[in-house]
């Protein structure tokens, strides 16, 4: 039994720790759906990263590779444009296979919906290594120990430049999942438009609202590896839709606008990245071979990035 005294001590601690509770949710912002997160200084405004410079108010390296000095450089000449100033990423044929091995950047901050949108030149190895195992990432990422994974994101296997990867991963890591579509934009043809989990199981493809657009006109002579192409997505709390900006006529391609289901649709905050690395168990569609290690330090090449968050 507790004196009086006692449980006044109590209802005092108690009000102590509701005040504190109080002040603790006061000083944070929902930013996204369930989730209380830092407040406002914790997160990027608008901006676009143009790369001028051989440092970023907005980006930070980061690499689980060697790292090596080469690999990365900001506000160095384009090869094929000596005019503008890219960020380069150059390959290591030393790095180990998997992603995050090769170079990255990644937001100082965080970011959450909103629009995303990069001008980039994949690297050619047609030349040297058709069948090399590379990936091109631009995406946002982050793994919450709550909610799990926040990824969506644009991919490319450098061995194939017609062909891009779009799509999400959410989840918890164990059980991840994945909702994704595979395009071949110099054809027009849409592979797959799917939901699967991370080992493969309860593969689904999509229909309806969830297949949208069901045909994408091609582009002819699309390879993007050849020139800069401009890429984005929109991403909301209900839908996503990624696009690309016509390199003819400047209207905007929508590549997938997905909607009608909260599944794949990441709700936490994340960060902003791009990164390229060597893969040895991912083919591309239409090269089973391509997954031999890099011979070559082949090269990518950004232009800019943006961000601008959901009003």
């Amino acid at each position: 039994m507790f004196t009086k005294n006692q449980c006044g001590m109590i209802d005092s601690y108690k009000i102590i720790a509701c005040v504190f509770l109080i002040s603790l949710l006061a000083s944070c912002t929902i930013k996204n759906k369930g989730q209380l997160v830092d407040n406002e200084s914790e997160f990027h405004g608008e901006f676009i990263e143009n790369f001028s410079d051989t440092v970023s108010n907005f980006f930070r390296h980061g690499t689980g590779g060697k790292g090596a000095d080469f690999t990365w450089k900001m506000g160095v000449s384009s090869s094929s444009d000596t005019d503008t100033k890219v960020l380069s990423f150059k390959i290591d044929p030393e790095d180990a296979a998997g992603a995050g091995k090769g170079p990255e950047i990644i937001s100082k901050k965080f970011t959450s919906y909103g629009t995303y949108a990069a001008r980039l030149k994949i690297p050619d190895p047609k030349n040297i290594q058709p069948n090399v195992g590379a990936v091109v990432g631009y995406f946002t990422y982050r793994v919450d120990s709550i909610y799990g994974q926040s990824e969506v994101d644009f991919e490319w296997l450098i061995s194939d430049p017609r062909i891009i990867y779009i799509g999400t991963w959410t989840g918890q890591r164990d059980n991840s999942q994945r909702i994704g579509r595979t395009i071949n934009l110099a054809e027009g043809i849409i592979y797959d438009s799917s939901y699967r989990k991370r080992d493969g199981s309860d593969r689904m493809n999509f229909s309806g609202d969830q297949n949208q657009p069901e045909q994408i006109d091609p582009i002819e002579n699309y390879d993007a590896s050849s020139q800069f192409y401009t890429y984005g997505y929109d991403w909301h709390p209900d839908h996503i839709r990624w696009w690309m900006i016509h390199p003819i006529t400047s209207d905007t391609v929508v590549l997938w606008n997905y909607q009608g289901s909260e599944i794949g649709i990441p709700n936490t905050h994340t960060r902003y990245r791009m990164n390229f690395w060597h893969t040895n168990n991912w083919p591309v569609h239409t090269n089973p071979s391509s997954i031999e290690k890099p011979i070559y330090p082949f090269e990518l090449e950004v232009d800019w990035m943006l961000y601008k968050p959901m009003e």
